[in-house]
């Protein structure tokens, strides 16, 4: 199987390019270096970018909107995901698997330049990965990348330099914020993949979560939104195949399943001395799954929306 995802991905930045100004989003060529697309770093981006970056991060597999909702009693805005193409669109581009080091640059990488680079576990346990005359990637990072992030690039995923596009977004701007509220779907599939169940089986999905306030700072801006995830993550797959195995892993899905659940995220954050990799890694998924079988009809829940710790994370 071969998408070209990052070929699809490159139409989207063309509609991009055509005109940044109108998603307030600023371009550039990075001297030694490829397309820069700056969607909230010396910009102001907005709510279109936002979309349009998170689209861009599921290579265009992946319909995501902003919807009416509620957070308890009071009106609040959800980002709504829907996808045909669920493998593809969240574990083949739209997880946040590639961690960039480049000196004194870092952001966590996603976006179909994954599948070039495939060098994460995932990308052979599920046969895929792909050559790209040119890479599309997403950067959540408050640091614009130099020509040494770009050569880099380029060096792992078999292409020249100056067919590097970035599109980089910090978590507290108004497009970076929206970018990872769109990843309800993609944190439940992750998670049924490392629960080792055959994700293959997924067909369809859909998902939503209440877009955060935008936060002050970056760290704040980590605890809202995977907070919107975790506490307030709502998602429904489509699934082929037996009802066993489906009641066997349904209740491990929701992130009320970790022994990590029950406070906002920087309160866990700060807990594990503010690493990532202290974490309980079960704890990372939607609060609510709903998983429909599509052979046999049955439905089978677990795991609910806890508003009191959104609220708080949210400052209400």
């Amino acid at each position: 199987m071969n998408l070209e995802l990052n070929d699809i991905a490159s139409q989207l930045i063309e509609d991009v390019t055509d005109g940044p100004e109108d998603l307030r989003v600023a371009q550039s060529i990075v001297p030694g270096g490829g397309l820069l697309l700056d969607f909230g770093v010396e910009t102001e981006g907005g709510l279109e970018a936002g979309c349009a970056l998170a689209s861009i991060c599921t290579a265009g597999m992946a319909d995501i909107g902003i919807t009416p909702g509620l957070l308890g009693d009071v009106g609040w805005q959800q980002v709504f995901v829907q996808t045909d193409m669920p493998v593809a669109a969240c574990l083949f581009s739209q997880y946040a698997g590639w961690q960039i080091n480049v000196g004194k640059f870092f952001a966590m990488g996603s976006g179909p330049m994954r599948a070039a680079f495939a060098k994460e576990a995932l990308f052979d346990k599920l046969w895929y990965r792909e050559e790209a005359e040119q890479v599309v990637g997403v950067l959540e990072t408050g640091k614009l990348p130099g020509r040494e992030v770009y050569e880099y690039i380029a060096q792992t995923t078999n292409v020249e330099p100056e067919n590097v596009v970035l599109c980089v977004a910090p978590t507290s701007s108004m497009a970076g914020n929206l970018q990872v509220v769109a990843r309800s779907v993609e944190t439940a599939l992750h998670k049924l993949y490392e629960l080792d169940f055959d994700v293959t089986r997924i067909r369809s999905a859909v998902g939503s979560a209440p877009l955060p306030p935008v936060a002050n700072n970056d760290l704040d801006g980590i605890g809202r939104t995977n907070d919107a995830i975790l506490y307030g993550g709502r998602v429904t797959l489509w699934v082929q195949g037996d009802d066993e195995s489906i009641a066997e892993v349904i209740n491990k899905v929701p992130s009320s399943s970790s022994a990590s659940y029950g406070s906002p995220f920087l309160k866990i954050f700060e807990a594990a001395g503010k690493d990532f990799y202290k974490i309980d890694p079960l704890l990372f998924s939607p609060a609510e799954i709903i998983m429909q079988n599509v052979d046999t009809g049955r439905i089978h829940v677990a795991g609910r929306v806890n508003v009191e710790i959104l609220k708080q994370s949210f400052g209400f």
